[in-house]
C-alpha cells in the first residue's frame, strides 16, 4: 500500500477515535481498542493502526502505556485566574477554586493548595535583569516553588528580588510553604513596597523534559509560561516572576474597560 492511503487511513482512524472521546463514549480513563483490534476493525496494518494512536497522544488526547496499551486522559479541574488572585485579602490563602470546566457556570471547588520552594542568591541573566530592572549579572534572590492542589502540581514559579528588599525576611526562608502568616506580598508591604501594579505577559509552548516531568503531564500537553512584574503605587519594580503552568489546567480570565 502507498504511503497515502496510509497516512490517510490513519487520519481516519484518529478522526473516528477523536469523535468518540469528545462525544463520551470512551470517557476519561478509559481504555482505547488495542492496535490490533484497529487493524482488524479497519483492515489496516499495524503501522497504521499505530499511527492514528500516535496521532491521538501527540495531541495529548490520550496517554499510552508500556505494554498495557493507550488510555484517555483523565480531565484535570480548571482553575480560572485573573487580577483578582492578587487582590491583597487573598496574599495569605492557601485554598484554590477549581471549576469542572473552563466555564464559569460549572460546580466550584475549594482545593487545598500547597507549594515546595528553593531559595538561592544568583547573578541575574539578562531577563531577569531586565524585569527587575538591576545591572546584568548582579546578585538577586531566586525563591523557585512548585505548586500543588491536592498534592497534584499545577504550575511552577520563580521569583526575583533585590536581595536589599527581601533580606533577613521569611521571603528569603527556604522552608516550604507561603512566605510568613500573610504571604510575600504582604511582606513587601511592611517593608514599605506594597504592590499595587502588576504587569503579565503570557506564551504558550511545548515544555522542557524537565517541565513535563516536574508538572507530570502527558504527552503532547502544552504549558503557558507566565512572566510578571509587580510594582509599587510609584512605580518601582519588586519583583520579577516567571511560571509555568499546565495548560489544560488554568483559563487566564482579564476582564477590563475598553480604552478610548
Amino acid at each position: 500500500m502507498s504511503p497515502e492511503p496510509q497516512t490517510g487511513s490513519a487520519s481516519r482512524i484518529a478522526a473516528d477515535l477523536r469523535a468518540a472521546i469528545a462525544d463520551g463514549r470512551f470517557g476519561p480513563g478509559a481504555k482505547l481498542p488495542t492496535v490490533r483490534d484497529l487493524m482488524e476493525q479497519y483492515g489496516v496494518s499495524r503501522n497504521t493502526a499505530s499511527k492514528a494512536v500516535a496521532q491521538l497522544s501527540t495531541e495529548g488526547l490520550i496517554r499510552t502505556r508500556y505494554g498495557s496499551g493507550a488510555y484517555v486522559r483523565e480531565a484535570h479541574q480548571v482553575r480560572r485566574v485573573g487580577p483578582h488572585r492578587y487582590a491583597r485579602s487573598r496574599w495569605a490563602v492557601t485554598t484554590t477554586e477549581a471549576h469542572q470546566d473552563e466555564n464559569d457556570g460549572g460546580d466550584t471547588i475549594t482545593r487545598q493548595g500547597g507549594q515546595t520552594q528553593t531559595v538561592e542568591r544568583v547573578p541575574a541573566d539578562e531577563r531577569v535583569a531586565a524585569g527587575l530592572g538591576v545591572e546584568l549579572g548582579s546578585e538577586v534572590v531566586k525563591r523557585d516553588r512548585l505548586m500543588t492542589s491536592d498534592g497534584q502540581p499545577t504550575h511552577t514559579m520563580t521569583s526575583y528580588y533585590r536581595p536589599e528588599d527581601v533580606e533577613g525576611t521569611p521571603i528569603a526562608d527556604p522552608r516550604p510553604g507561603i512566605a510568613g502568616r500573610g504571604g510575600g506580598y504582604t511582606i513587601l508591604t511592611e517593608r514599605g513596597l506594597e504592590p499595587r501594579r502588576m504587569v503579565e505577559d503570557l506564551f504558550a509552548r511545548m515544555p522542557t523534559v524537565e517541565e513535563a516531568a516536574r508538572l507530570k503531564l502527558p504527552p503532547g500537553e502544552p504549558v503557558v509560561e507566565v512572566h510578571r512584574v509587580a510594582l509599587t503605587a510609584g512605580g518601582r519594580v519588586v519583583e520579577y516572576a516567571e511560571g509555568v503552568h499546565a495548560a489544560s489546567r488554568f483559563v487566564w480570565s482579564f476582564p477590563y474597560n475598553i480604552p478610548d
